[in-house]
């Protein structure tokens, strides 16, 4: 799969979009990134929905190496993770250990976050709940916190440096974008300690740093990292 040219739909604040840049970037895979802008609704076209009929992004794109073959095309983030996983052995760290009493741990976790708190608190759901009266950022914050307080509790027992020891895993990939969602409305990460120590070391991952929101070549000026 080393020749694989892999494309990823990606904007800079989807935090979806973000666990699979920071994965791409652990596995060494070099991508060409397509840039879907949610606040001009551009991922509910028709173009895009061809590609993603969900109108979500991010959606990863594969041509394997021979051409004949039909390009792999996979609209949901964890199912890309472990996919980039498996097809991509031999590039980067394992996103899931090989023990399965490990592995489901580290997928309960990634799926807190990708399942509990990402999905509630996302563009497409805010937009429904705010003609309804309720106020965005708290309805973020309440639903947030409840999530990060099953993650903490999970990972109290498991953690290292990182969710499930000293190994960045598919767990971590999720957290990361969710911490920095957690950040912009107002959660206050002290609350989790395990967490917050665990955030504290991704954000020193070279691959952390390069997927990180105020870095992609569409975040506006003047939100890029100074």
């Amino acid at each position: 799969m080393s020749e694989a040219q892999v494309t990823l739909y990606t904007y800079f604040r989807s935090s979806c979009s973000a666990r699979l840049r920071i994965a791409l970037h652990l596995k060494n895979i070099q991508y060409t990134p397509v840039f879907v802008n949610l606040l001009r609704d551009e991922q509910t076209t028709p173009a895009h929905r061809s590609i993603n009929p969900s109108g979500t992004v991010p959606t990863l794109f594969v041509q394997r190496p021979h051409q004949e073959q039909p390009p792999v095309i996979i609209t949901q983030s964890l199912a890309a993770l472990e996919y980039l996983d498996e097809a991509f052995p031999d590039q980067g760290p394992k996103l899931l250990p090989p023990d399965p009493e490990t592995r489901v741990l580290v997928r309960t976790l990634a799926q807190i976050i990708g399942c509990d708190v990402q999905p509630v608190t996302n563009l497409r759901i805010l937009k429904r709940v705010a003609p309804m009266g309720a106020d965005r950022t708290v309805w973020s914050k309440d639903l947030i916190e409840d999530g990060l307080c099953a993650y903490e509790t999970l990972a109290s027992s498991s953690a290292g440096r990182f969710s499930v020891g000293d190994q960045i895993t598919m767990a971590d990939v999720c957290l990361a974008p969710a911490v920095w969602g957690a950040e912009r409305v107002g959660v206050d990460l002290s609350a989790f300690p395990t967490i917050h120590r665990i955030a504290q070391n991704l954000e020193k991952e070279d691959a952390v740093q390069r997927g990180h929101w105020q870095t992609q070549p569409d975040t506006p000026e003047e939100l890029r990292a100074k």
